[in-house]
Formats: C-alpha cells, structure tokens, sequence
C-alpha cells in the first residue's frame, strides 16, 4: 500500500464508514448476531460517525480504517478486513496519543484480538462491566494507558 494517509473525516464519509464498520464487525464481533449488528446500525450512523471527533486512514485516497474519539476516550476503531494486521490500527493509535496523550478504551471482553491489540500497545485492564453502555450483556473491559 502506498500513500498512507490520517485525515479528519467530513460528513460525506458517512455512508463509506459506515459500510467499513460493518464490515470490520461483521468479521472480529462474532459474539453479536446479525439482528445485534443491524440493531447498531443507526447508533453508528447518527451517533458516532457525528459526534465523535473521527479520523480516517487512507490508501491511495480510499478509506481503510477509522476511529472516533471523545476527549481522552477512544470510542471506536475499525479497520477494513483486508487491511488488517498490517498496522493501519497502530497507525490510528499513535495519531490518537499524539493529539491527545495518554487514552482509555472500552473493549468487548468477547473479542479476545482486540483486547490483545490494546494490551500489545501498552494498555491495562483496569476495571469490567457486566453490560455495555447500552445495557446488553456483552461485557465490557475498561483499559487505561500511562499506568505503571
């Protein structure tokens, strides 16, 4: 891949971004059902994808992973299947940190690569909750950085 590229996403990626994140869910969430998933659907659209402070990786001008931040909280990362495990998620992490330091993360406790991903990089577990931030039983990890 060439041309590389970490730029603030603009309103008109919404449909592209939203297409990558089910995607990327569709192939690593294998503990939600399709019904979970579709359910998602418009908290991602009219939710994240607006309000979160989102940044796009590119290549070669074409979205291949983003993620959504909240202050200090890194709410969403997602990187397109065929672009995965060829560091388009560290990339989007260093960008994070540079712009906002030390971060914390929420991850599903069912998905055992992301939570590798984030432990590879430096973060901690350092508290759970037994549903997610919409009250559905997928528990959730809550991983910090910076803590010694």
């Amino acid at each position: 891949m060439d041309n590389i590229t970490i730029r603030q996403s603009t309103p008109e990626d919404g449909e592209r971004l939203l297409a990558l994140w089910l995607r990327s869910v569709r192939a690593t969430h294998t503990f939600l059902s399709e019904a979970d998933i579709e359910a998602l659907i418009p908290a991602v659209r009219d939710g994240a994808l607006v309000f979160l402070e989102v940044w796009v990786l590119e290549a070669d001008g074409q979205p291949i992973g983003f993620m959504g931040l909240d202050g200090t909280k890194l709410e969403a990362l997602f990187i397109d299947p065929p672009h995965a495990g060829k560091g388009g998620g560290s990339r989007l992490l260093e960008h994070a940190r540079s712009r906002k330091g030390a971060l914390t993360v929420d991850v599903n406790e069912q998905n055992p690569q992301a939570l590798d991903f984030y432990r590879a990089k430096g973060f901690t577990v350092a508290g759970r909750s037994e549903t997610d931030g919409e009250g559905r039983p997928f528990p959730l990890l809550h991983l910090v950085e910076g803590v010694g």
